[in-house]
Order: C-alpha cells, then structure tokens, then sequence
C-alpha cells in the first residue's frame, strides 16, 4: 500500500512541479511525519529535491517578473530576435507571443511590407505603433502585469479565429522530459492555439532555457519547426529535438 502511495505522491510532484507539505498531507489524507518520510525516500531516488515548506521538481523555474527577465541576457535576446525576424516575409500574417526574447523582432520586421502582427504582448504592440506598415491585432483577455501580456479564455478564442503564417512562441524552460514549458497557466491555452492555427511554429529561447521544467507543458517537441537559440543542446535534448524533426537554428552573433 506504501508503494502504491509513493508512486501516487511521486506522480501528483511531477504533475504540480512545486507543492507544500500541507498540500500533500491534505491530499493524500496522511500525516505530516508520514509525507516526511515519503519524501524522504523519493528525494533519495527521484528528480525531486526538498525547498522550504515542500518539494519541487529538479530544474523547474518558477516565473519571475517580466523585468527581471528583460535584464538577464539582453544581448542574445536581440541575437535570437534577429535571426527570427530574418524567417518573416512581406504579407505574412504572424504570431508574436509575450516574452523578452520575441519582443525584439519587431525591430528587425519593421520595414516588411503589409505584414500583420498577432499578439498578446504589450510591448509587441507598443513597438509596433511607429510602423503603418505593420498591421496590429490585439488579443482580448486581462492584463497580466508580471508578463506584460492580455490573458484568459477570451484570448485563445480571439486567437482561434485567425489563420497564422508562422508563429514565434517564448518558453520559460525546454528540456527532455518536459518539452516546451511555460510558468504562467495563463498564457498556455494561447500557446497551444497559436501552434494549432499556424502553418508553421517557432520556438525562441537562450541557452539559459535548456533543461527546465517549468510550471506547465505547452508544446511537445513534434509541434515546432524549429528551435532558434544561441547554442547547440546538450546531447540529449538535440537528440529529442532531431527525433521529431525540430530543426535548430544557430543565432551567431555578427
């Protein structure tokens, strides 16, 4: 019975990536010493390590606030934004997600021609007001101020309503295990119809990126063109991308 618990508790981690000590005393319906020393014995044989208070899944990334992770690697942002720009043609109509790496390509997309933008992000339509030439659609939802985008139900709907040419997607982590991740729970359902209405999707994210598990899966690796960051993955994960022909993209600095 034991072991049919730990596998229980073991799963609902993995599923939850961070939980407390009362949470899985509550669900589990058990005592706290009981979940100490089940936890003692799944830390000894799982990817699971103890944080104050509970556990969380090794290499989960909790989301921190949109400018905290403007400021981290600001540089190769632009390097990935550029080199994503560069897949962008005249009369496209393409998806821009919220996030500090895809921000940037309107920069490098500002002299395309008839070009329609679909987005979530604040700053992607800020960025945008400038060009006449590009062609804004907002998605309706609630302002998410740590993520500077429109979220909720009613944005995936807005969204699932258009064709997309391709679409450039931000992650919070990319890993073997846990695909193409996210943290906020929010912004998922977007994501996942974003890569459903779109010809073709494109994921931009750092070498910081590789090996984290995040809040929530979005995409597995078999939904994405490509990959376009400033590394080559470690073994593994380029072997799971190549697996499901997801192309990598180098962008090298000039």
């Amino acid at each position: 019975m034991r072991s049919k618990r730990l596998d229980s508790i073991k799963e609902y981690i993995y599923q939850q990536k961070t939980v407390t000590l009362d949470q899985l005393c509550e669900e589990f319906n058990v005592s706290k010493n009981t979940i100490r020393r089940d936890i003692d014995e799944l830390v000894s044989t799982e990817k699971i390590k103890k944080i104050y208070g509970g556990v969380t899944v090794e290499g989960y990334k909790p989301m921190i606030s949109f400018n905290e992770r403007n400021i981290n690697n600001f540089q190769t942002k632009q390097i990935i934004a550029r080199k994503a720009a560069e897949l962008v043609n005249d009369n496209e109509i393409i998806f821009i997600d919220s996030g500090t790496t895809t921000m940037h390509m309107v920069e490098y997309i500002k002299d395309k021609k008839n070009l329609t933008i679909i987005t979530n992000s604040v700053e992607v339509i800020l960025r945008s007001i400038p060009y006449p030439n590009i062609n804004v659609i907002s998605l309706s939802g609630s302002l998410n101020r740590k993520t500077l985008s429109f979220t909720g139900s009613s944005s995936a709907e807005v969204l699932s309503h258009f064709n997309i040419s391709k679409a450039f997607l931000a992650a919070t982590g990319i890993s073997t295990n846990g695909g193409a991740s996210n943290s906020s729970p929010a912004e998922t359902e977007i994501k996942r119809t974003a890569l459903m209405k779109s010809q073709k999707n494109y994921l931009l994210v750092d070498h910081t990126k590789f090996g984290i598990i995040s809040l929530m899966t979005f995409s597995n690796f078999d939904n994405i063109n490509s990959v376009i960051t400033d590394e080559i993955p470690r073994a593994d994960l380029k072997e799971a991308l190549e697996n499901n022909n997801c192309s990598i993209i180098l962008a090298d600095p000039e």
